[in-house]
């Protein structure tokens, strides 16, 4: 079931290309974002300057320092250390170090395969890529982010090339060992040659951003990062060059400022406030609300709307984002790990680690959230302001045109949440709106006209809610639409979420937010496709649970 599509431009199609490639980027990710927090922690509490580094000798044999001889520890790794008086003695390897070095590196590459070629290309993935990690001397992000996808995808060639010729029998002989051997010239391939170009490529990138801070023109970043976050491409910028770059600062420095250029939520509280008090309508109403959302939950995306619906007030947020990088530049504020998503709290715990400067350094994060914030309220507020007649005038249109602004949230993301779903049901009760969808009988329609065909009548048992990366908004639906089935009585029908590119056919009814429906529809064609327009308060749930509820009747 599809709604008609508008015609591509060039800029869509260009802004829609950047956002798979940054959906991609994200998709390496995101899903390791929870190590990534392990590591961090392992490294507050147990390295020789962390909050535990006197608890002898736990610390030292977790945190991989002090002289094992000392310790004798039995059975621990150890390695070769180097004292400031130049002596040899061995010290104990601990945790920090193998997992920033090994295992966030092969999760990254392991994921990236698997998005290209499942299982197999996971495995042959994180084969090459351990050629990369000790070929060279740097944690090798950048590496993994490559060097996965792209093994995945020779191992998929390679298996194009006697696709149906093995004799019956020698399947698995022929696909481990061919896994097996590509894996391990590719593993040679990255240590000699794929690991030094990516070390000079890493060794270039954090160059330019040494040069940017050196001149004092870090700040400028903020003219791309918050007018690209409000459109939703970001992920290319910050999870392709910040976060590898700011995983390696840190582990030189103790923390690294990328971290917070794109996760400061300093300037979604300024523009919000500044809605509060200077704004109208459903804007106006829904503002103070979003501001908890925004900035505890971490879900910037529930500010994009308000900056949507006055493009001038982007403005303010660069301007707010280049003061909370300006401060955070001049005081040496920085975070030791991701803050994800980008909540206080989670800023917070990343900020008061022992090694990235404890309480002054978080003071200093504090500072620069605090001053982000004030100067994107001031410069919201002077532009709120200045039309505001204009807009008073125009009140009955207002929530007309916040609902289309976060219509355009949604089609700019390619996909909904249920940050945008609170706002637009509060603005659908200011206006007195339905919501604005078409019916699922009107997408029944649409989707006979786009397929050629009538969707399938058959008993429903399996609705998959399918967006980009599987995750989050998608999970938050599913969860509302399971416990909307479970209150109808119906017991035996799965609700599950999914990424479209994960879906294989099983699925009998597939909901996705407008702008993906064609994708989803191209990868379950048999399916019946409902297209919604947010993942958390659609009315069209009610509907798709009286179908499920009426065909279960019919064919009890």
């Amino acid at each position: 079931m599809t709604t008609a599509s508008t015609t591509s431009t060039g800029v869509n199609r260009a802004r829609v290309g950047v956002q798979r490639f940054g959906t991609f980027l994200s998709g390496m990710i995101m899903p390791n974002i929870a190590a990534f927090i392990a590591w961090g922690f392992i490294t507050m509490l147990f390295i020789s300057a962390g909050w535990l580094g006197g608890w002898f000798p736990v610390a030292n044999l977790l945190g991989g320092f002090g002289d094992a001889a000392t310790i004798n520890w039995q059975g621990a790794m150890t390695a070769l250390a180097q004292s400031k008086d130049g002596a040899t003695f061995t010290t104990f390897v601990g945790l920090v170090g193998p997992m920033v070095t090994y295992l966030l590196p092969l999760l990254i590459a392991n994921t990236g395969g698997r998005m290209v070629y499942g299982e197999r290309g996971g495995v042959v993935a994180s084969i090459a890529t351990m050629g990369v990690i000790v070929g060279t001397n740097i944690p090798m992000f950048l590496g993994a982010m490559i060097m996965g996808p792209l093994a995945a995808w020779i191992t998929k060639q390679m298996d194009k090339l006697w696709e149906g010729k093995i004799r019956p029998g020698f399947e698995m002989l022929v696909n481990n060992f061919s896994a097996g051997i590509l894996g391990m010239l590719l593993a040679i391939f990255g240590f000699f040659a794929f690991g030094p170009v990516m070390l000079g490529v890493s060794t270039l990138l954090g160059g330019i951003v040494g040069w940017l801070v050196d001149l004092r023109l870090l700040p400028v970043l903020s003219v791309i990062v918050e007018p690209a976050k409000v459109l939703f491409l970001n992920n290319a910028i910050n999870h392709g060059v910040f976060t590898p770059l700011g995983i390696q600062q840190a582990t030189e420095a103790g923390k690294s400022i990328l971290f917070l250029i794109e996760a400061n939520p300093g300037p979604g509280v300024g523009l919000l406030l500044a809605f509060t008090f200077f704004g109208v309508g459903a804007a106006r109403a829904s503002a103070p609300g979003a501001i908890i959302i925004q900035f505890f939950g971490g879900i910037h995306e529930i500010y994009f709307p308000y900056a949507l619906s006055k493009p001038m007030t982007i403005l303010a947020l660069i301007a707010g984002g280049a003061t909370g990088v300006t401060t955070n530049m001049i005081f040496n504020g920085g975070l030791a790990f991701p803050a994800a998503p980008g909540s206080i709290i989670a800023v917070t715990a990343a900020a008061l680690t022992p090694e990235a400067g404890g309480v002054g350094n978080l003071l200093v994060v504090y500072l620069s959230v605090i001053l982000a914030a004030t100067v994107t309220f001031l410069v919201t507020a002077v532009i709120l302001r200045a039309s505001r007649k204009r807009d008073l005038a125009a009140e009955a249109d207002s929530s007309a045109s916040f609902e289309a602004a976060i219509a355009q949230t949604e089609a700019n993301k390619g996909k909904s949440s249920e940050a945008l779903a609170g706002l637009r049901a509060g603005a659908a009760a200011n206006a007195g709106l339905e919501g604005g969808q078409s019916s699922l009988s009107a997408d029944r329609a649409a989707d006979a006209v786009a397929t050629g065909t009538v969707a399938p009548a058959g008993r429903v048992t399996n609705i998959v809610f399918a967006c980009d990366a599987g995750m989050g908004s998608s999970a938050m639906g599913a969860s509302v639409l399971r416990n909307k089935i479970k209150k109808a009585g119906v017991d035996d029908v799965s609700v599950t979420n999914k990424a479209i590119a994960n879906l294989d056919g099983s699925e009998d009814l597939v909901i996705t937010q407008q702008q993906l429906t064609d994708r989803a529809r191209g990868r379950t064609p048999n399916a019946t496709h409902v297209s919604v327009d947010n993942f958390m308060n659609s009315p069209k749930y009610d509907e798709v649970v009286d179908l499920v509820v009426q065909q279960h009747k019919n064919q009890a």
